[in-house]
């Protein structure tokens, strides 16, 4: 998987998943890891999502994101503030319509 010619060199997307590079190692599942791979997420992920909580958007991301890596809720707590940015950024990357 190569980044496409308009990603950045630490994002890698493909129809079925994103691989998002870390600045730094972080935990996940017990491992200490370089990237997190977000999985294309489905209709069925979005609803369990939302069920989950009310009416908290953040809540909500970080179940979806956890549920997309495999990871804990905590995992993704822990990213720096730049890597979580990164992760969104792959996750909106992955959803986008190939159109735009």
């Amino acid at each position: 998987m190569t980044p496409s010619n308009n990603s950045p060199s630490w994002l890698s997307v493909s129809a079925e998943r994103v691989v998002v590079r870390l600045t730094k190692p972080a935990e996940a599942n017990g491992l200490q890891v370089d990237s997190l791979t977000l999985r294309a997420p489905t209709v069925r992920d979005i609803r369990v999502a939302q069920a989950q909580v009310d009416s908290d958007d953040e809540q909500r991301e970080l179940n979806l994101f956890a549920s997309l890596a495999e990871v804990g809720i905590k995992d993704l707590e822990g990213l720096s503030l730049k890597d979580y940015g990164r992760l969104q950024a792959g996750y909106f990357r992955l959803v986008q319509d190939d159109e735009v």
